[in-house]
């Protein structure tokens, strides 16, 4: 019996460290540019994102649930984990199925939604979304501000407006483009604590190899 009541506590307390899954008011789709991440870290880990046989630009880093100030993450959610199969369906937008794996596990889940759902969705905002295109013509490593960034994927993009995008940097790297969205993956202001623009004059940027 002792050993019954330690499992039901144990596991009471396993679930209470993840927030309701479901409860949320929008979406930020992140976006990683990946030549600046495989120099940064992605190379030291011989990740197959970073093999020149592929040409990945703008690759989802994920679909993450929002609140309008914070987040939820490792919810607990009574939904299968997906098959392998689905989230090595996703590399092709995400560059690894490793990547997809884990952010399901930590963002997914807040979703509410099934795997099935929750990657089709993640590739419908991926697509909703126009890349712009002029990164990819870069011929060499630039140094550039990162609100130029910015202004790119809102020219490409005439329904986000600023408050609606927020470009981060890592080290002296343009890391990503993160976008507000709605349940319905309808462009929105982001919350306070999303607006946080790198303010670089001079931040670098990869060519794609």
């Amino acid at each position: 019996m002792r050993w019954l009541i330690a499992l039901v506590l144990t596991t009471g307390l396993v679930h209470a460290d993840g927030e309701a899954a479901g409860e949320f008011d929008y979406y930020v789709l992140s976006l990683s540019w990946s030549p600046n991440w495989c120099k940064i870290e992605g190379d030291a880990r011989n990740s197959p994102q970073c093999d020149p046989d592929h040409d990945f630009g703008w690759v989802m880093h994920g679909l993450w649930p929002q609140y309008e100030n914070g987040w939820p993450s490792n919810c607990f959610a009574l939904r299968r984990n997906p098959s392998r199969s689905e989230t090595e369906a996703m590399a092709d937008i995400m560059g690894t199925s490793g990547l997809a794996w884990y952010q399901w596990k930590k963002h997914g889940r807040c979703s509410g939604l099934s795997a099935t759902d929750y990657f089709a969705l993640a590739r419908q905002a991926y697509t909703s979304v126009t890349r712009p295109e002029v990164f990819r013509k870069l011929t060499e490593t630039v140094q550039l501000p990162a609100h130029v960034v910015e202004e790119a994927f809102m020219q490409a993009n005439p329904a986000l407006g600023p408050d609606m995008i927020t470009i981060t940097c890592k080290g002296n790297w343009i890391q990503e483009a993160r976008i507000c969205l709605t349940k319905d993956l309808q462009p929105r202001d982001c919350g306070a604590d999303v607006i946080r623009d790198c303010s670089m004059e001079d931040a670098l940027f990869d060519p794609v190899r």
